[in-house]
């Protein structure tokens, strides 16, 4: 299928106003980056992650106001999969001192509940784990099984017959399904997925990013400069860096102003900016496979018109491949969920971005370094 056949449109007459355009977003990108900063979420500055599932709709707002007062600083609360799905993040990879006597008190509580008068002796104490002593096999079997229901992690230190001891692990999502078991005994939590990522873990995953990102583009700068000229490669990637600057720019801008809406940068960012370049330079090859094509056949042609020609022809292309892949991610943006959300937004915006630096910026920048140069591009 083929749309806009022989059209005839002067895309490169209006470059420079599109050049004020892209330097325009760019500075509004960068003050925002500067002066707002970008937010990163903890894979790469560390913290952890909770998805629990409760076992029927809760509002969020209800679920927020339980536990923003435990004592774990500020919680990032949200809802995904419908609402019986709960998401929450934290900056802390452990309980904090001042809460872990709290969370050993609960344990033993809920061990005196569940046989009363029973005699047990405190052990171990580590960061995340605490251990205790009884008299017996069976009485350590029954307050592993209590423990369990009730929703600790428990378990025997050792499989010896011998052995009469038993852990509890005592981290942040039992700390919160503690507090929540208390304060909302209507609903019952199950957690799901915990993800706990330390802040030098996070510091060396931010670095391997910005490395992947900046190899693919000087991946893609050798291969265009030998494909074509390296005047041509150089507009590609300086194309590319416009829509990752931008973007860049744009979730700085856009986080905090709307709800529900706060992008953060983490692994699944990095793998759609990685998407984002691709798909560009995709669009751009394509232009320039018809340039030269134009070149060669049009030898007294000026590059300026060769230009115009190329992108006319491609148009068509570019519109319809462009246009479905835009309705893909736009229904991930829309129906998703809080996991595809900000994924779906980098493509979205990408693709649109992508489209518009493949004529205004990457063609522009060719034309332009030729008529400077008052040279004819030659292959």
């Amino acid at each position: 299928m083929r749309i806009l056949h022989d059209i005839n449109i002067d895309f490169m007459k209006k470059r420079k106003m599109f050049y004020t355009i892209s330097l325009a977003l760019f500075m509004i990108g960068l003050v925002n980056m500067v002066v707002r900063g970008l937010q990163f979420g903890i894979d790469f500055k560390g913290g952890t992650e909770l998805q629990f599932r409760t076992n029927k709709p809760i509002d969020v707002t209800v679920l927020r106001d339980n536990v923003l007062n435990i004592g774990l600083g500020d919680l990032e609360v949200k809802m995904f999969g419908g609402n019986q799905g709960a998401l929450i993040r934290t900056e802390l990879q452990e309980i904090p001192k001042d809460i872990f006597p709290k969370v050993v008190s609960s344990v033993e509580q809920a061990m005196k509940e569940t046989l009363p008068g029973v005699e047990f002796k405190q052990g171990e104490i580590s960061t995340n784990a605490i251990t205790f002593t009884t008299a017996n096999l069976d009485t350590t079997k029954l307050l592993i099984n209590a423990l369990t229901k009730k929703g600790y992690q428990a378990g025997r230190v050792s499989e010896e017959v011998t052995n009469t001891s038993l852990k509890v692990r005592i981290g942040i999502a039992d700390w919160i399904k503690e507090n929540l078991r208390k304060k909302l005994p209507a609903y019952e939590f199950e957690l799901r997925k915990a993800e706990v990522i330390g802040p030098k873990v996070g510091n060396e995953l931010k670095r391997d990013a910005v490395v992947s990102v900046a190899l693919a583009l000087l991946g893609i700068l050798a291969y265009l400069a030998f494909r074509y000229k390296f005047i041509f490669a150089f507009g590609a990637v300086l194309a590319l860096f416009h829509d990752v600057l931008i973007t860049l720019g744009l979730y700085a801008a856009l986080y905090g102003l709307i709800p529900n809406f706060n992008l953060e940068i983490n692994l699944t960012i990095v793998a759609a900016f990685l998407t984002l370049i691709g798909y560009s330079i995709m669009d751009t090859v394509i232009v320039f496979d018809r340039v030269r094509e134009t070149i060669k056949l049009h030898k007294s042609e000026s590059i300026y018109n060769l230009m115009n020609m190329s992108i006319n022809k491609t148009i068509s292309r570019t519109i319809l491949t462009g246009g479905t892949t835009l309705m893909a991610c736009i229904v991930l943006l829309l129906f998703g969920g809080e996991v595809l959300r900000s994924f779906a937004f980098t493509l979205t915006f990408g693709i649109i971005i992508g489209t518009y630096s493949s004529v205004f910026v990457a063609s522009a920048i060719v034309l332009d370094y030729s008529e400077i140069k008052k040279s004819k591009i030659e292959f």
